[in-house]
């Protein structure tokens, strides 16, 4: 097969360090999908405000991915930029700001995330107004839901059209319309999350109304135990925190604490730029997942340390043979 130019340079030019384990990585997951394997893909940080999306999205609808864990962010913020991208205001010398700027900033209802500003008025009212009305379609009818399926709603819905950027972009729209499962632990510090627990303080709706992380772990781990009796599973964190620390758990979890004999994730590949130290676990190397009953000492293993926004896309660019 014909080498297309982000894998041609790859393979000619990563040939070591970073540059490696980034070309090894991306040969890795590539052949893992094609011996009937299955991925997870973890996203922490403000990949959705990095436009992850432009490439996500298509690694979704290409069958690259089969199931996602986000931050509460990650899942907003992608709908914010599908719904008023326009709106937002870049900086690009973000680091010379001072704290007078960042006042000035929220004076004008902007809030920041490194070089870019989201509007509050045009972005995070206009999804509010959205998804108060599902939340409130569910007290009326006595449901609840995920927080992920309370946006695949809005979205399957064609509530939030037209769109201020081409759709194709949003990852979220993309797993939305292949109804891939979503996993968001930790969902309630989201800026939705802050709102609709605004709301049960106001008594307007009921913690209840909202499947909780326990719910998310039972979820996972049903779906974790149909898929590998058939696939593999393998495992693709960027950077760390909790979308990448929850999901992983749910094999020892199953192993250990529930009593049935599972398999191990079959590849684990982690991009972070933490470093390996004081206990962390974004920098946490892969060997330590062995003690843990996550991972084996035959797993494929890969830790890419550097920029996620730079990284990740040209993994996916590879396995997409772009």
């Amino acid at each position: 097969m014909k080498h297309s130019p982000i894998t041609y340079f790859i393979k000619k030019y990563f040939c070591h360090f970073n540059a490696l384990s980034l070309y090894e990585a991306a040969k890795s997951y590539k052949n893992h999908i094609e011996n009937n394997g299955k991925m997870m893909i973890t996203l922490a940080g403000a990949m959705s405000t990095a436009e992850i999306g432009k490439i996500l999205a298509d690694m979704i609808r290409k069958g690259k991915v089969h199931i996602i864990s986000c931050t509460g962010a990650n899942l907003e913020e992608d709908i914010l930029n599908l719904i008023s991208k326009s709106f937002y205001k870049n900086i690009i010398n973000y680091k010379d700001l001072t704290p007078n700027d960042e006042e000035n900033l929220l004076k004008k209802g902007y809030n920041r995330i490194t070089d870019t500003c989201i509007p509050e008025e045009m972005a995070f009212k206009k999804l509010q107004k959205h998804i108060f009305f599902v939340w409130d379609q569910a007290k009326k009818k006595s449901k609840r839901y995920f927080p992920h399926e309370y946006i695949y709603q809005i979205l399957l819905e064609n509530m939030l059209e037209p769109y201020n950027i081409n759709p194709n972009d949003s990852w979220v729209l993309a797993a939305a319309k292949k109804n891939i499962p979503l996993i968001v632990p930790g969902w309630e510090d989201s800026t939705m999350g802050n709102i609709f627990s605004s709301y049960c303080i106001k008594k307007l709706f009921d913690p209840f109304l909202i499947k909780s992380g326990i719910e998310y772990m039972i979820y996972l781990s049903n779906w974790y135990k149909k898929e590998c009796n058939k696939h593999k599973i393998g495992f693709f964190q960027i950077g760390g925190g909790i979308s990448g620390d929850f999901p992983i758990c749910v094999v020892p979890m199953l192993s250990q604490d529930v009593g049935t004999p599972t398999p191990l994730w079959d590849y684990f590949c982690q991009i972070s730029d933490s470093t390996t130290s004081y206990g962390s676990y974004s920098g946490a190397v892969p060997n330590e997942k062995i003690t843990w009953g996550k991972l084996n000492k035959n797993t494929p293993k890969f830790m890419i340390e550097s920029d996620a926004t730079i990284v990740a896309p040209l993994i996916f660019a590879y396995i997409l043979n772009m």
